[in-house]
């Protein structure tokens, strides 16, 4: 019978795996979600094998260097619905996606929402985490009357990835991401459609 004590991996395997997390951690960092896996073996000092052992597909990789930081972007959430009004908590857990999702080279955003849309083997689907954690947001808004009804936590997230996406490179203009994130807000707020009929009244 195999006991439990025999069931926890070897504190070699245990050291291999935290060396392979942290060699990715900053391999993505510095390249991106695309960085090479042989070169990530390499700065952790294991053959591709022993990392291929500990994580099978790139998802399980890059899934182990996120969910930390996962963790804090939704446990933010929790302090939000706490300390501030539904609309208030919302816009501000919005802006630290933004910024979590532009981090390292769009890493938070891409792989979250494109390439890490199941389960992977560490039973972590970050793609869920955050649907899950906007959508309570965004419902709690939208029972206090303060955002547009028809709104869903998939288009949100993807609106704030678009700009994640669209503006991680560019430097030359650093306060273009929250100025679009804003004209998002606005929309949610439904402070265009607002806005809209206020003109076509005054003519």
């Amino acid at each position: 019978m195999t006991t439990a004590q025999e069931r926890q991996p070897r504190a070699d395997a245990r050291r291999n795996r935290e060396r392979i997390v942290a060699a990715a951690r900053e391999a993505f960092a510095e390249h991106g979600p695309d960085a090479s896996l042989n070169d990530i073996a390499r700065r952790a000092g294991v053959g591709p094998g022993t990392l291929y052992r500990h994580f099978p597909t790139r998802p399980a990789l890059l899934t182990a260097v996120l969910k930390d930081r996962i963790d804090t972007l939704c446990g933010r959430a929790d302090e939000l619905r706490t300390t501030h009004s539904p609309d208030e908590a919302l816009a501000e857990w919005l802006r630290a996606f933004l910024a979590h999702a532009r981090a390292h080279q769009g890493l938070g955003g891409a792989v979250m929402l494109e390439e890490l849309s199941s389960p992977d083997t560490l039973g972590f689907d970050c793609h869920q985490r955050l649907q899950d954690t906007a959508h309570h947001l965004l419902t709690h808004a939208q029972h206090s009357g303060t955002t547009r009804p028809d709104l869903t936590s998939p288009d949100l997230l993807q609106l704030v990835l678009g700009i994640a996406l669209s503006t991680t490179r560019d430097t030359t203009d650093p306060a273009q991401p929250d100025r679009l994130l804003g004209l998002v807000l606005d929309a949610v707020a439904g402070r265009v459609g607002q806005a809209g009929q206020a003109g076509q009244a005054g003519n």
